[in-house]
């Protein structure tokens, strides 16, 4: 445990005075000590122990003093933020990476179908954009015909689609009197 007889102001053999100093120092290094059993901080990616003995947390770019400070560093909300940043980019990064197809199928036989397939080709689309009017109400509809002159089989697959506001786009100047159509 804790060498106690050597303090000032105590009796040989007796337990000592610790002081609030003491007492701080011995309550971290048990702290400390606990950590490092729980965490291998030689297994940790971001850790980088420099040339001047401090530590580095290469996520983040902190210094640290020693091993219990980037340990609690690790607990923190820059840290933990920092994780959740990277998660989301490597995410992003998988999602982009996996989903090269253009096209969502219809069905579920044809989608695990699709799985097993190389990247499906399209060549380049092409579209066709009519008004007319419904013969029930008289509304106004508009009808989007797109072309892919590469696909083999269109019937059992249909485009990834949707609808964005105005708001939403930042490549014009909102307009409220607008909406887009992503294909």
């Amino acid at each position: 445990m804790v060498d106690r007889q050597n303090r000032v102001g105590s009796k040989f053999g007796g337990g000592g005075v610790s002081s609030a100093q003491q007492a701080e120092r011995e309550r971290k290094d048990r702290l400390r000590e606990l950590a490092l059993e729980t965490i291998d901080l030689a297994k940790d990616p971001y850790l980088m122990r420099n040339h001047l003995g401090t530590y580095e947390c290469k996520l983040c770019l902190t210094l640290h003093t020693n091993e219990a400070n980037y340990l609690a560093h690790t607990q923190g909300k820059k840290h933990q933020a920092g994780l959740a940043r990277r998660a989301a980019m490597e995410a992003k990064l998988a999602r982009k990476e996996g989903e090269t197809d253009v096209m969502m199928p219809l069905t579920m036989a044809a989608s695990k179908a699709g799985n097993m397939e190389a990247k499906i080709r399209i060549g380049r689309p092409g579209y066709e954009v009519s008004k007319s009017r419904c013969p029930e109400n008289n509304a106004r509809c508009l009808t989007f015909e797109l072309h892919y002159p590469e696909l083999d089989d269109a019937r059992n697959r249909q485009p990834r689609h949707r609808f964005m506001s105005a708001y939403e786009q930042r490549v014009e100047a909102p307009d409220k009197n607008y909406q887009y159509l992503l294909v």
